[in-house]
C-alpha cells in the first residue's frame, strides 16, 4: 500500500490477515492512495545487487534474505539491482528496518530517482495470496 497515488510515497507491506487498526500500527498517514497486489512467486529467488549506478563497481548475486549488506558484501551502499527472479522488499537500514521499496523482476539502473533511499538489506517475499 501506497500513501501518494500512482504507487508513490511511503510504502507499506502487508501480510494476509486482519489489521483492526493498520494507520496507527504502521504510522500511517490518514488514508491509502493507491495498492498493488504482490503475486505469487512459485520458484527460485535471485538477483543481482551492484555497489554503482547502471550496474557497475561490485557486483553480487543474492539468492537469499540479507539482513545486511556491510556485514555480508562489505558493500557500503547498493545503487542498482537486477532482479531475475522473484519479488524482494529492500530496506533502507541493516536489519529490514526503515523504508522499504518493493522490486519485482526487472531491470533497476539507478536508485536516485527513489529520493534518495540507500538500501542496506533485503528480503524475499514469499507470502503466497491465493
Amino acid at each position: 500500500m501506497y500513501d501518494h497515488p500512482n504507487y508513490m510515497g511511503n510504502q507499506y507491506f502487508f501480510r494476509r490477515g486482519e489489521y483492526a487498526d493498520y494507520m496507527s500500527m504502521f504510522g500511517m498517514n490518514n488514508c491509502i492512495r493507491s495498492c498493488r497486489m504482490i503475486p505469487m512467486h512459485r520458484g527460485s529467488y535471485r538477483m543481482r545487487i551492484y555497489e554503482r549506478e547502471n550496474f557497475m563497481g561490485q557486483m553480487y548475486e543474492m539468492m537469499d534474505d540479507c539482513d545486511s549488506i556491510m556485514d555480508r558484501y562489505r558493500m557500503s551502499q547498493c545503487q542498482s539491482c537486477h532482479v531475475m527472479d522473484g519479488h524482494w522488499l529492500f530496506y533502507e537500514q541493516p536489519h529490514y528496518r526503515g523504508r522499504m521499496w518493493y522490486f519485482r523482476p526487472g531491470e533497476y539502473r539507478s536508485f536516485s530517482n527513489m529520493g534518495g533511499m540507500r538500501f542496506m538489506s533485503m528480503r524475499r517475499i514469499m507470502d503466497s495470496w491465493y
